[in-house]
């Protein structure tokens, strides 16, 4: 368990640094990696970790300056309740680089630009990454059996807004030693941004799913109306929603593939990603909602078919928040891309009250990194979306939607729910309700003519089936896309 006297200390210091002009920090000179490819093949010795033992247990790595991370953190670790600074030297890392590092500089010490926890996750005999701390404010963990896919935030401060956004960073971390039998680490941060600074509080327990238990205070240097509180970054490329948009020889390129929702009411709400020509906001309004996540719902490798990128094994990101944030939207944002190497997805909660100058915000959320919503299972849920153009006795321009629902027992002919389809603008029409008896779930497909119009919200209902209530479907049509 984290230890309230670092928390508080480094509370104190936000607040401290809340008054005082925002300073950006420096560029460090130094023969960092320059290209990707250079930083890749300049690694961490694994044997140099600090708390080091066999069998593994928790134990950190350091992650050298290079490539996109420029700008160096403050480190600190906490035994028996005093700091130390955490240094690594060149010899702590491999380099095979062509011009390697040479003797005289494996003895200087090696700033860093991030660090990770690694432990026993898959197997007790073997340190698997758990959760890095890297750029800005990113983070990123895995649960068991999982490869890095989306990242989370400590911040977000105007995403897609036309006056640019602006990146928070983590400038110093303290990381609380475990216990030899924890399998528990507290590592605390110092948020510092133009517009706030804050205090950072991140209980990791690694397991099958990994929990991120998140405690924060912020200060706002001005009014902040344009935040993201959790929020979470992800890629989608291409998928059956948008197989045409970008020319790939895999059925699908994304790390997610949904929004989900749990709105205040209790409504499991699904959002399908895509990715748009043009920039998309999308604002889901609630009160006290009890969750949020970016999904990757598809787990079979003939789904992906990338041996490389294992898309199959991307985490999901799910956010419970500890107390009810009050009234506010969930907003998703997506923008276009043409290559898997960009996030271009952006899901956050922003609260309806603006944030003021001064004062002091309690933030507490949890962040659930897992393979599905933990709600998944409480009725029929969407697997899959597909669509295309609408064919025969259609309207020019109509759009065939297909969605396909699975649960956990098989769907009847005689018990199917019935669908309600609305739109924005525009008509729908032919809405069927079959079941899909090659998965044992249930498709229902409509056809959606916009009548020349440019944007439309869609949505689907299913009534209850046995007691369960399906997920509510919703889609952002444009003629763009």
């Amino acid at each position: 368990m984290a230890q309230p006297n670092i928390a508080e200390t480094v509370r104190k210091e936000a607040q401290e640094l809340s008054f005082t002009p925002y300073k950006a920090a420096a560029e460090v000179k130094s023969a960092a990696p320059a290209n990707y490819d250079d930083y890749r093949r300049l690694r961490f010795q694994p044997k140099s970790a600090l708390w080091y033992r066999r069998p593994p247990a928790l134990e950190l790595h350091g992650l050298p300056l290079g490539w996109l991370f420029k700008h160096p953190i403050e480190l600190l670790a906490i035994e028996n309740g005093r700091s130390q600074p955490v240094k690594f030297t060149g010899a702590d890392f491999l380099d095979e680089r062509e011009g390697a590092m040479d003797d005289r500089l494996k003895a200087v010490e090696m700033p860093l630009s991030g660090f990770r926890i690694s432990g026993p996750l898959n197997g007790a005999d073997k340190a698997d990454e758990i959760i890095v701390f890297q750029g800005a404010s990113y983070f990123r963990a895995l649960g068991r059996g999982h490869v890095y896919g989306l990242s989370a935030r400590g911040l977000a401060i105007g995403t897609a807004s036309t006056k640019g956004e602006e990146f928070p960073s983590f400038r110093k971390f303290w990381v609380e030693k475990p216990s030899d039998d924890a399998n528990v680490v507290a590592i605390h941060a110092l948020l510092d941004s133009p517009s706030a600074s804050g205090a950072y509080t991140f209980t990791v327990h690694p397991g099958a799913e990994t929990i991120v238990d998140v405690n924060a205070t912020l200060y706002p240097r001005q009014a902040l109306g344009e935040i993201g509180i959790a929020p979470l970054t992800s890629m989608f490329l291409v998928g059956p929603v948008n197989s045409t948009r970008v020319q790939d020889f895999r059925p699908r390129v994304h790390d997610s593939d949904g929004l989900a929702i749990l709105s205040g009411s209790g409504e499991r709400i699904w959002r399908p990603l895509t990715n748009p020509r043009k920039l998309q906001v999308s604002a889901f309004v609630d009160n006290n909602p009890r969750g949020f996540g970016l999904i990757q719902r598809r787990r079979e490798f003939a789904d992906y078919e990338d041996l490389e990128a294992r898309y199959e094994r991307r985490p999901s990101a799910w956010v419970e928040f500890m107390r009810g944030p009050g009234p506010g939207s969930v907003f998703l944002v997506e923008l276009p891309t043409e290559e898997e190497i960009h996030d271009n997805i952006v899901a956050f909660w922003r609260p309806t009250q603006h944030l003021e100058k001064g004062r002091e915000y309690q933030l507490s959320y949890r962040l659930r990194w897992r393979d599905e919503t933990p709600t998944r299972f409480v009725g029929p849920w969407i697997s899959d979306t597909r669509i295309g153009r609408a064919y025969h006795e259609a309207a020019a321009g109509s759009i065939h939607f297909v969605i396909d629902y699975l649960d956990q027992e098989r769907f009847g002919e005689k018990e199917l729910p019935k669908a309600q389809a609305t739109t924005s603008v525009g008509e729908i029409r032919n809405l069927v309700v079959q079941p899909n008896p090659e998965t044992g779930g249930l498709r229902v497909s409509l056809i959606f003519d916009p009548q020349g119009k440019d944007l439309a919200e869609l949505r689907v209902n299913l009534s209850d089936w046995n007691g369960r209530v399906p997920e509510t479907w919703l889609y952002r049509w444009t003629n763009s896309q």
